[in-house]
C-alpha cells in the first residue's frame, strides 16, 4: 500500500502542498491520541464558554482548535489560518503562499458519547499582493481551493482527500502512517438514503417539507421507492457515509433564524466538503446556486447545504423550483 506522501508525489502534487498536508496530519494524529484516550486526559465535557458562533464549546474544541493552529504558526508556507472557534483569522508567516480555514471537531456535541467526530480543513492561496493576514484575505468562493479534506475519528482514523484531481482515502496505521485504501471514490448517482434532522421540519421552507413527505410515502409515493434515513450529528461522518454508499445530506435553511442563510459555515464546513464531493460525481447546492460559488462576505458566513448523490440533489432544486414558478 502506498504512503500518503508517496501517493501525493505521484500524482504531481507540488512539494509544498505535500508538506503542508502532512504538517495537517500531524496535528490530527495529535487530536487523534487525545480522543483514543478520552475521559483517561480529561477532554470529556463542556469548557463553560462560547466560541464566535454562540455555541458552548466542548473542551476539545478547544484542545483541537489549540493543537492545530500552533502547528500551522510553526510552518514557513502558511500566511494565516481562520478557524470555526476563533472570533478573526489568525496570521502565522509573513512569507507564507497557503491559507487554511479549518473546523477542528466537527460533531463535538458527540465527544462525550463516543460516536465519530472529525476534522475539516481547506485550502487556499493567498491572494496576489496581499500584504500580510487579514479576514479579507479568506474571502474566495469555494471554487477557488487548492485542496479540501477531512479527518474522521471513527473506529479507524481516515483522511478523505481531494487535490482537485478526484477523491482518495487514507487510512492511519498503528506505525502513524496513513496508506492509501480507496483510489478515486464515486459518489453513487442514485440512492434511498437520506439525512436530515426531523426535529427542524416544521420550520423548513415548503419546498423541503414536500420534498421529504415525498421520500417517506416510499414506494407508494412520488419518488417510488422505500428510503431510509440516518442522522448522526457529524457531517464529517454524514459526508463519509455518502462518499461510501451514496445518500443526500440536507442541512437547510429553517425559519428559526430567518435572516441567517442556514446553521452550516461555508468556509469551515460548506466549501470543503462540497468540494469533496463534487470532486467525487456528486452535487452541492444551498438551493440557488452551487455551494463553491458562493462569494462570500464574511469568514463566519452561515449557508444552507444540500449535498449528495446526483439524482436526489437534482430532485431537492425541483421542488424548488417548482414552488418559485407557483410564486412567480
Amino acid at each position: 500500500m502506498q504512503r500518503l506522501t508517496q501517493f501525493l508525489r505521484q500524482n504531481e502534487t507540488s512539494n509544498d502542498l505535500i508538506e503542508l498536508v502532512n504538517l495537517l496530519m500531524s496535528a490530527c494524529k495529535e487530536v487523534d491520541s487525545k480522543l483514543q484516550n478520552g475521559d483517561l486526559e480529561g477532554i470529556l465535557g463542556s469548557a463553560e464558554h462560547e466560541n464566535v458562533q454562540g455555541e458552548v464549546q466542548k473542551k476539545l474544541d478547544v484542545i483541537a482548535n489549540d493543537i492545530i493552529k500552533l502547528t500551522l504558526k510553526e510552518s514557513q508556507l502558511v500566511r494565516g489560518m481562520a478557524s470555526e472557534e476563533e472570533d478573526h483569522s489568525v496570521a502565522a508567516n509573513p512569507e507564507g503562499k497557503y491559507l487554511v480555514t479549518f473546523d477542528p471537531l466537527d460533531g463535538s456535541s458527540n465527544i462525550d458519547i463516543n460516536v465519530s467526530v472529525g476534522t475539516i480543513f481547506s485550502i487556499l492561496r493567498v491572494p496576489e499582493g496581499l500584504e500580510g493576514c487579514n479576514d479579507e484575505a479568506f474571502l474566495q468562493p469555494g471554487n477557488t481551493q487548492v485542496a479540501a479534506g477531512y479527518v474522521l475519528y471513527g473506529p479507524s482514523c481516515l483522511l478523505v482527500l481531494t487535490t482537485g484531481d478526484g477523491v482518495n482515502v487514507f487510512t492511519l496505521g498503528h506505525n502513524g502512517e496513513f496508506y492509501l485504501t480507496r483510489e478515486k471514490v464515486r459518489v453513487p448517482e442514485t440512492t434511498q438514503e437520506f439525512a436530515i434532522n426531523m426535529s427542524n421540519q416544521r420550520f423548513w421552507e415548503q419546498p423541503v417539507q414536500d420534498y421529504i413527505s415525498d421520500l417517506l410515502q416510499g414506494e407508494e409515493g412520488p419518488r417510488g421507492k422505500r428510503y431510509n434515513m440516518r442522522w448522526v450529528a457529524s457531517m464529517v461522518a454524514e459526508v463519509h457515509r455518502i462518499l461510501t454508499r451514496g445518500g443526500v445530506f440536507m442541512y437547510p435553511w429553517d425559519s428559526r433564524e430567518p435572516k441567517k442563510p442556514g446553521k452550516l459555515r461555508l468556509m469551515y464546513e460548506g466549501n470543503p466538503m462540497s468540494m469533496l464531493v463534487e470532486q467525487a460525481g456528486g452535487l452541492s447546492t444551498n438551493t440557488k446556486i452551487d455551494i463553491v460559488d458562493v462569494e462570500p462576505q464574511s469568514i463566519h458566513e452561515r449557508v444552507s447545504v444540500i449535498l449528495g448523490s446526483r439524482e436526489e440533489v437534482d430532485a431537492v432544486m425541483e421542488y424548488h423550483r417548482r414552488a418559485e414558478s407557483k410564486d412567480a
